[in-house]
């Protein structure tokens, strides 16, 4: 049995994995909190998960009906992520794991993401080629055994996550800005702009030069017809966004054979990139935003630091 803790953003998340039995996964989201700034505050986030890191652990085994003694390993995300928030979770799995004198497992985050694909309803396993989109990182990486992948390509400058809340910042919509987006594109013309997809190298992706082209067409258009028409730059902006991300997904596949495609990450929430891959294999849509489930999962794969030498364990962002 594994209890793990998730605290490398603004999710403070636990769960509790039994073997191949999720039993538990609890997540407590500060999306609300971070909604008046547009985006996360790190010290506002560190503070909050002080706040509810021991909470959410004990809802977690109580939803469990576990006990710590019954745990047999404390996992915990290592990095990367905001370096204030992962020191939280790893000093709070720290002391679970030390009390206990249990083992503790360190995850790294993107693993961990990976892992998400391996949890019932529909385990997906290696080998499978995978495009991992979140706010920090996108990634297509190439799984051909659970512990492990090699990348094929990564983003030149800003994630697919990022740049859609930077585009969501510039339409004057909420936060997050990826179910901002989401939203209000159903109700646009995805062919009424026409945003470029970056040509770069390799397999690699570029999302800044987007950004800037919707700078630019907003200022263009002017407050009045940029608000009347926020729906098509809403939709028009998602379209090269997941245009990106399908093509390179594409030649991935196309370069190393892998016929099985998988996507994993906050973005692999969005609607139109779930259309546009319609024989993926996908996330479910608990385990693509930040959460423990996929750390536990990770932790099965991973191998554990014994009692107490883990104590010198620190984060990486």
């Amino acid at each position: 049995m594994i209890l793990a803790l998730e605290t490398s953003c603004d999710e403070t998340a636990a769960a509790v994995l039994d073997g191949d039995d999720l039993r538990a996964s609890v997540v407590a989201s500060q999306a609300e909190l971070h909604a008046r700034y547009g985006g996360v505050v790190p010290e506002v986030a560190s503070r909050r998960h002080l706040e509810l890191v021991v909470p959410v652990a004990r809802e977690a085994l109580t939803r469990a009906g576990a006990r710590l003694q019954d745990v047999e390993r404390v996992a915990v995300t290592q990095g990367p992520g905001l370096i204030g928030a992962l020191l939280v979770g790893l000093s709070a799995a720290k002391a679970l794991a030390w009390a206990r004198r249990r083992p503790l497992v360190p995850v790294d985050h993107l693993r961990g993401h990976v892992a998400s694909l391996h949890l019932p309803p529909d385990p997906v396993w290696p080998p499978f080629l995978c495009l991992l989109a979140t706010g920090g990182h996108t990634l297509l990486l190439e799984v051909r055994e659970p512990a492990s992948f090699s990348v094929l390509g990564t983003t030149l400058d800003d994630a697919a996550g990022e740049a859609f809340d930077k585009g969501a910042r510039l339409l004057g919509l909420g936060y997050p800005g990826g179910a901002a987006i989401d939203g209000l594109a159903r109700e646009g013309d995805a062919e009424a702009f026409a945003f470029p997809v970056a040509r770069v190298g390799g397999l690699d992706f570029s999302f800044s030069g987007l950004k800037t082209a919707l700078l630019y067409t907003v200022r263009d258009l002017g407050a009045e017809e940029a608000e009347a028409r926020k729906a098509d730059l809403a939709a028009s902006y998602q379209r090269a966004i997941v245009r990106a991300l399908v093509e390179r997904a594409r030649a991935a596949a196309e370069r190393t054979g892998l016929e099985r495609l998988a996507v994993v990450g906050g973005v692999a929430a969005n609607s139109e990139l779930r259309a546009s891959l319609p024989d993926a294999a996908f996330a479910p849509l608990a385990l693509c935003t930040d959460n423990a489930a996929m750390i536990a999962s990770a932790a099965r794969f991973t191998d554990p630091v014994p009692y107490p030498d883990y104590l010198s364990l620190d984060a990486y962002a």
